[in-house]
């Protein structure tokens, strides 16, 4: 058992914060444009993060006026999936309360920007007319479930959703607050409290408060991440979660489930000790048995999980502290069965599902739309926002948002085609074919000028360097390679740039870190090549590594396997000779 003495600021927060109310519903009237720390922390599990414009900080500053604090708000949407009308209220909603954009995110799901305090609750509600929470967006919980965003109709793609959605009504908080505060809902009395109640954790951090049964009063060590896909299709980048949750299809129903557990990109620049991970093999499951190991594998990490220092927080920490089979003998305790080993995993895909699909032998199909770095906008003579609202309200198509921050139109006649694509490039968005293989696996995150967490820019920066990569690539015969970069404006790699091809990492202001030599189909990290290159620097740097990859790959190995094959130490001798 920790003390209170022991544990970190937030766990204190959370507990003393009286199942997530805090005093959220004071503050929303007490006329300020921002929240305190205890409150801050509490609105990230209602899916809530404060943040201000840091383009107007130093102004602000030189005027003598606080900052301009803003909402940042993230929906939970299981699986990506949104129909017509949910997409439009949405969108309705960046217009009246946000800044006029949508962002699509690695997890799936929208985050609404620019949202001011005094809207907040309307934005909310707002949502949930949709049929759609932001309870779970954030926070120390498990977060949005994410899986493969391809649409399938096949019958066993229903059963795995079904199990999907399983896993989130099994996971989702069970607080009040969350209606008492935004929704209006009645409220309940924690002072009735039934003291019989059978404590759910080993620790009397997790135990207590009945109207968390699986989370307890101090909810999870850090956030939790699970994600869905189909063996031999990674573009949800499964290793990279928690707990990945692979399906077994067999003569077109699914066998059961391959659990991997342990995956996440976060870092801290500053502390080698702090480090991504891929998610290990774990078990084998059948259907049956995969919402009980599921729980068991969450509640082991409730009860375990570093509650004092919250850099190692995360599961992958306490499973590389312990150890696997730690690990496995605590989940098979709370199943009451031993685990079947995993099987043997073949992947063939990792790239995202765009372009035109027929369904089968339907006259249906599905249109997979690259977005650039996820952001749903009108700019200019850019106008996705309104293009996307216009087919949207026409052609009532089922919306899939990707994990690499894409959108599917799913539910379009092949015979209104071409009328949706010329409506789509008149609008200035190039289609699938019109994107050269880097841009269409690109991905940055928002960093500048909203989250507080950036020391770099990222959205804003990838746009100067595609190109100057594109021509690279071009020079030397390579332009049609699929090579994946990502650009975060921290290391906390939330763009996944530790399992791309090219990384680029913020490091300082104007200054990132470049990694190198992941596998192509998100099996294995890539590593730090060089330090702290300038932003105008980052093509240059790597032109002797794309130079000897023209020349000496291996026919159809991926810069990512070159780069590991031939080794970094080798490839950073290549560099410094031509500086």
């Amino acid at each position: 058992m920790l003390s209170n003495e022991k544990l970190s600021k937030v766990e204190v927060i959370k507990l003393e914060g009286n199942q997530l109310r805090g005093t959220i519903a004071e503050s929303l009237n007490d006329g300020t444009p921002n929240f305190e720390e205890e409150n801050i922390q509490q609105l990230k599990f209602h899916g809530v993060y404060q943040q201000d414009d840091r383009d107007l900080r130093k102004q602000l500053r030189k005027e003598g006026k606080e900052r301009h604090y803003m909402m940042m708000i993230r929906a939970r949407i299981p699986g990506g999936i949104l129909n017509a009308d949910q997409y439009l209220q949405f969108d309705d909603i960046s217009e009246r309360y946000g800044n006029q954009t949508m962002r699509i995110t690695t997890r799936q799901t929208f985050q609404l920007h620019g949202v001011l305090k005094g809207d907040l609750k309307a934005t909310i509600k707002a949502i949930n007319d949709a049929l759609v929470t932001t309870l779970g967006g954030c926070g120390d919980q498990v977060r949005n479930t994410i899986a493969c965003a391809m649409p399938r109709r096949e019958p066993y793609a229903q059963t795995v959703r079904e199990d999907l959605m399983g896993l989130v009504d099994r996971f989702a908080a069970k607080t009040h607050a969350y209606h008492e505060i935004w929704l209006d809902g009645e409220k309940v009395d924690l002072a009735t409290e039934d003291p019989e109640t059978p404590k759910v954790s080993q620790s009397s951090i997790a135990s207590g408060a009945s109207e968390e049964p699986l989370y307890g009063r101090a909810y999870l060590p850090r956030k939790f991440k699970i994600g869905f896909t189909y063996e031999g299709d990674n573009c949800a980048d499964v290793y990279s979660n928690d707990l990945g949750i692979v399906a077994h299809v067999e003569d077109g129903e699914v066998a059961g489930y391959t659990l991997l557990i342990g995956g996440g990109m976060g870092r801290t620049a500053s502390d080698e000790n702090t480090y991504p991970r891929l998610a290990s093999p774990f078990a084998f499951v059948t259907r049956a048995q995969l919402a009980y190991t599921c729980e068991a594998i969450v509640t082991v990490q409730r009860d375990f999980g570093n509650r004092e220092n919250r850099k190692f927080a995360r599961m992958k920490y306490l499973i590389d502290t312990m150890g696997l089979d730690w690990f496995k003998k605590q989940v098979e305790e709370r199943v009451g069965f031993l685990l079947t080993p995993p099987r043997p995993l073949v992947w063939q895909s990792f790239e995202d599902h765009l372009g035109w699909h027929l369904h089968g032998d339907s006259s249906q199909g599905f249109l997979g739309l690259f977005i650039a770095n996820g952001r749903i906008k009108d700019e200019g003579d850019y106008k996705l926002k309104s293009v996307l609202r216009e087919i949207v309200r026409e052609y009532r198509p089922t919306i899939h948002l990707t994990t690499q921050q894409n959108l599917i139109l799913e539910g379009i006649a092949e015979s209104d085609r071409p009328a949706v694509e010329k409506r789509l490039r008149e609008a200035g968005l190039p289609l699938v074919d019109d994107l050269s293989a880097l841009r269409k696996n690109a991905m940055a995150c928002p960093a500048m000028p909203t989250c507080g967490l950036a020391i770099a820019e990222s959205e804003r920066a990838l746009p100067t360097v595609l190109p100057q990569l594109e021509g690279l690539l071009a020079r030397y015969g390579l332009a049609d390679e699929p090579i994946a970069v990502r650009m975060t404006g921290c290391a906390n790699g939330c763009a996944r740039p530790y399992i791309s091809d090219i990384g680029f990492v913020g490091r300082v202001l104007g200054k990132y870190d470049v990694f190198l030599g992941a596998s192509s189909l998100g099996t294995r990290l890539n590593e730090r090549f060089l330090e702290q290159v300038p932003l105008e620097e980052l093509a240059v740097v790597l032109e002797p590594v794309i130079a000897r990859y023209a020349s000496d790959k291996h026919p159809g190995e991926r810069l990512g396997d070159f780069c590991h094959r031939v080794g970094l130490e080798t490839l950073r001798e290549v560099v410094s000779v031509s500086r």
